[in-house]
C-alpha cells in the first residue's frame, strides 16, 4: 500500500471511530464509564470501544500485523513484547483525562514501527477533523499540506513542560532552574494535541517525562519530519522498544533543542 493510499485509508478509519465511539461519548459520560487505571490515569468505555473498533480497522489495512495498544497492554503487558517486531502502536483516545471531563483537547494516536523506530504515524483530532500525519523521510503534513515547523518568535521561547510524572526534588529544579528562562504555559495533557502545538507556532520547547510508546511514537516521527527536533534529552533517538525509559524533549527547531538540552544537563 502507497503512502497516499494508507493515509487515505487511515482517516477514512479515523473518522468512522469519532462519529461512532468518541464523539457519542463525549460529553454524555456516566460516573460508571469512567475508572481509574492507577493514580490520575483515567480510562473511560470510549477508550475501550475505541481500541477494539480501531484494531479490527487495522487489521483490515494491514493484516496479520501485531498491535500494541493502550489498553490492552495494561491488561496484559506481555503485549509490549510486540514493541521488538513490526506491529501497530495506537492509543485509541490520548487525552484521556479531558475526554471525561467533558472538554477539549483529546485525539487519537496511531504509528507503524518496525525494529523500535516508527516509519509512519498519524494524529487525528475529532473536534476539528484535523490530521497529521508522517512517513519517514517524506516530511509532515497537515490534512494534507506539507508543513515545516516554527517557532512562536516569542521574546521568551513558549516551554510547556509536564511535571505530572516528577517527583518533588525534579519539580523544584524545573521551576528554579529552566522556567525563568522561557515563558511557562500549560501543558494540554494531551500529545496528540502538544506536539502539533510544538510544530505550528504555538509553543517552543516541551519536557515529557513518562514516555510510552502509544503517546510519543507517531509526534515524534512527525515532529522531526516537519524540521522540529525531538529526541532524549541525551541526544539519542527515541524508540517505540523502550518504554519503561523516562525523558524526552521536543522542540520546534534544533537551536531550540539544543539549548533546553544544555540547560537540563547543567542540572545534573
Amino acid at each position: 500500500m502507497t503512502p497516499a493510499a494508507l493515509d487515505a485509508a487511515m482517516q477514512a478509519l479515523f473518522r468512522d471511530v469519532s462519529d461512532t465511539v468518541i464523539l457519542p461519548h463525549y460529553q454524555t459520560l456516566t460516573s460508571d464509564q469512567i475508572s481509574e487505571k492507577s493514580h490520575d490515569d483515567l480510562v473511560t468505555v470510549a477508550d475501550t470501544l475505541s481500541e477494539e473498533m480501531l484494531e479490527k480497522g487495522l487489521s483490515a489495512i494491514l493484516p496479520g500485523l501485531p498491535i500494541v495498544g493502550e489498553e490492552a497492554a495494561f491488561a496484559d503487558p506481555a503485549i509490549l513484547t510486540r514493541l521488538n517486531s513490526d506491529c501497530w502502536i495506537v492509543d485509541p483516545i490520548d487525552g484521556t483525562h479531558n475526554f471525561a471531563q467533558g472538554k477539549p483537547p483529546f485525539g487519537i494516536l496511531v504509528a507503524l514501527a518496525s525494529g523500535g523506530e516508527t516509519y509512519a504515524g498519524w494524529i487525528y483530532d475529532p473536534l476539528t477533523d484535523r490530521l497529521c500525519t508522517a512517513h519517514r523521510g517524506m516530511g509532515a503534513f497537515v490534512n494534507g499540506e506539507r508543513i515545516s515547523a516554527k517557532p512562536t518568535e516569542s521574546a521568551k521561547p513558549v516551554a510547556a513542560i509536564s511535571l505530572i510524572f516528577l517527583d518533588q526534588a525534579e519539580r523544584e529544579a524545573i521551576k528554579g532552574q529552566i522556567a525563568p528562562h522561557y515563558a511557562m504555559v500549560d501543558i494540554p495533557r494531551c500529545a496528540a494535541e502538544q506536539y502539533p502545538r510544538l510544530a505550528l507556532g504555538v509553543n517552543d520547547v516541551s519536557i515529557f517525562q513518562r514516555t510510552l510508546p502509544w503517546d510519543h511514537a507517531a509526534g515524534v516521527l512527525w515532529l522531526n519530519e516537519a524540521g522540529g527536533k525531538c529526541f532524549r534529552p541525551d541526544g539519542s533517538p527515541y524508540r517505540v522498544d523502550e518504554p519503561d525509559r523516562t525523558g524526552l524533549i521536543g522542540a520546534a527547531s534544533p537551536a531550540l533543542w539544543d539549548e533546553l538540552a544544555a540547560r537540563l544537563a547543567s542540572m545534573d
